[in-house]
């Protein structure tokens, strides 16, 4: 593979600019006769995947793929793959299958074939977080870039499955992932009493 490097915009300063045209175009719409009640058309990308409720009490948290070091996953690249797991029932569930037409399989980041993710009762668990259970989605089928999602079904035993599609995450000019989902050690939910 060959990357070509490109100059980029630091982040704040293209936050700053992003603003700016946003409050020159909000001052610009005040000598409106009338606002504009008609929503826009939904932005897809960004850096936060998708939640998706799986039952009434199993959600799939921020599904996503991390960012490839050099932009762009190739046709055969392995991808991992983040997301939380939220519990507010009260038995544990676990996850016992991750597959999807755009890759091959999904195995531990260990490299086996058995995820079993168990998340306890009124629990997180954190895929891919540090010190948590790693998911790696194998030979992709597809080229992805930024912003772009493939399909990816989860299965959980007793629980049925949900279809999320898993966006790339975006460029956070860091090759090293960081995602926002909360440090497990100092994890909210109620302890067992």
């Amino acid at each position: 593979m060959t990357s070509t490097t490109h100059p980029t915009v630091p982040a704040r300063r293209w936050l700053t600019a992003v603003a700016a045209a946003a409050l020159a175009l909000g001052v610009s719409a005040c000598g409106e006769d009338a606002p504009t009640n008609t929503p826009g058309a939904e932005v897809q990308g960004g850096a936060l995947g998708p939640d998706a409720p799986v039952t009434d009490d199993l959600t799939l948290l921020q599904v996503q793929l991390a960012y490839p070091v050099d932009g762009v996953y190739e046709v055969g690249d392995d991808a991992r793959l983040f997301f939380g797991i939220a519990n507010t029932g009260t038995t544990a569930a676990t996850l016992t299958d991750v597959r999807g037409p755009d890759f091959a399989d999904a195995t531990t980041a260990q490299g086996g074939d058995d995820l079993g993710i168990t998340v306890a009762a009124n629990d997180n668990v954190y895929v891919g977080a540090e010190g948590m259970p790693a998911i790696v989605l194998t030979e992709l089928q597809t080229e992805l870039h930024s912003a772009e999602s493939i399909p990816v079904t989860f299965t959980f035993a007793d629980a049925g499955e949900v279809t999320v599609d898993a966006m790339v995450s975006a460029d956070r000019q860091d090759p090293l992932p960081t995602y926002d989902f909360p440090d497990p050690a100092e994890d909210p939910s109620p302890e067992d009493g």
